[in-house]
């Protein structure tokens, strides 16, 4: 029960000088931006680049679908055109 006390008053200290203290309301907002953008920085990397092989697979799937669409409508214009 005594860690609670100690978060509480942590969190109180900080949330003091948050309100008090203009320099470190914007270092706590700067701070909070970092995290977000180095957040949206590994999602990228992580849904997006190419050397992950999940997303290897994920293009490959999806050119394979391409193409075999691609390879439907070629044969059907091909047939149309024949006759």
């Amino acid at each position: 029960m005594t860690w609670y006390y100690f978060y509480i008053f942590i969190f109180c200290i900080s949330a003091y000088f948050i309100l008090t203290d203009e320099s470190v309301s914007r270092a706590v907002f700067y701070i909070s931006q970092l995290a977000k953008s180095k957040y949206e920085l590994v999602k990228w990397v992580i849904l997006n680049d190419p050397r992950n092989p999940i997303v290897k697979y994920l293009i490959w799937r999806r050119s394979f679908k391409l193409a075999e669409q691609l390879r439907k409508e070629l044969i059907e214009s091909n047939d149309k055109t024949s006759k």
